[in-house]
């Protein structure tokens, strides 16, 4: 779920230069799909910082992330590339595929040394595979809390469109499993002997990082924001932690090494029931992403 973006060069799991611009490009998934349904949710918002710390819970992921991403300091505009990328995979229909494409030229130059002194290379197929390999877990387990568990036929859907979105990416079927038994033992393989709490994992979960303020949305908010910055920060990490520990997977948290109560999982219930009593009755404005709802109503246009 996270890639480099603009501005933010991280090492994914290469593959080559995947399909041309032209007919042969890939196409999104469908419109009203699963995906279609659930990734411009505004739900999807606390899901994806699990994904993220999954990600980067992988020794090499997480070393290019420490050597070259702009995370550290300019954490807001790369989460709203990021996730401006994100939303163009889904919905950006023949912009989705040039999204791909960028990406993966972003991505050819990074390579340097792990933890453990390991080299990797970012289009190395086992590590971009991997990056893109944790959106489905989470969104499995986040829909559970968040919405409603879904049933074998949609989690079958969502990961054949999940393995739709990899192709727009450049990742190449042999490189990642092609059906869900395939994939339950890679994922276990993949949290049992790679994972751990490397120094980003530990960046992103604390507290005490001086994390600068929000300088993007509306001025007058911004200077608000600016302003109560130094009585916010550390409420909104210590919230921002707790959820990202929180909609991951339990395997995935506990391969990690991440504690979590039974206090915290009673809260974080009281939690996913509010949010799934109050979104649902929003109004569309407040419950889709922009990209999302640009594409609903493009999707309604075309039925007319």
């Amino acid at each position: 779920m996270e890639r480099v973006t603009s501005g933010d060069q991280v090492p994914g799991d290469g593959v080559g230069d995947g399909v041309g611009e032209g007919v042969g490009d890939p196409v999104p998934p469908p419109v009203g799909g699963v995906l279609w349904s659930v990734a411009g949710d505004i739900r999807a918002l606390l899901m994806l910082p699990a994904a993220l710390a999954m990600q980067v819970a992988h020794p090499a992921i997480g070393a290019g992330v420490d050597a070259h991403s702009v995370f550290r300091t300019d954490p807001w505009g790369r989460g709203e590339r990021s996730l401006r990328s994100v939303q163009l995979w889904i919905y950006g229909g023949e912009d989705a595929a040039r999204e791909g494409r960028r990406l993966r030229q972003l991505h050819r130059d990074i390579q340097g040394t792990d933890a453990h002194g390991r080299r990797y290379h970012a289009l190395t197929p086992a590590y971009y595979s991997w990056v893109h390999a944790t959106g489905f877990p989470v969104y499995a387990h986040g829909l559970r809390l968040l919405a409603r568990p879904l049933t074998e036929a949609q989690e079958r859907q969502l990961y054949a469109e999940w393995l739709q979105v990899g192709r727009i990416l450049g990742i190449h079927d042999r490189d990642m499993p092609q059906t869900i038994e395939e994939f339950w033992p890679y994922y276990r393989k993949v949290l049992a002997y790679e994972l751990e709490a490397t120094v980003v994992v530990r960046e992103l979960l604390d507290p005490d990082q001086p994390v600068p303020a929000p300088d993007r949305g509306p001025l007058p908010l911004r200077l608000a924001l600016r302003l109560l910055w130094p009585v916010l920060r550390r409420p909104f990490l210590r919230l921002r932690s707790f959820l990202t520990v929180g909609m991951m997977p339990p395997d995935a948290r506990e391969a990690i090494g991440l504690a979590w109560t039974d206090e915290q999982e009673r809260a974080l219930r009281r939690f996913a029931r509010v949010v799934r009593v109050v979104v649902p009755v929003l109004p569309e404005r407040l419950r889709y992403l922009p990209l999302a709802r640009k594409a609903r109503a493009a999707a309604r246009r075309a039925t007319r």
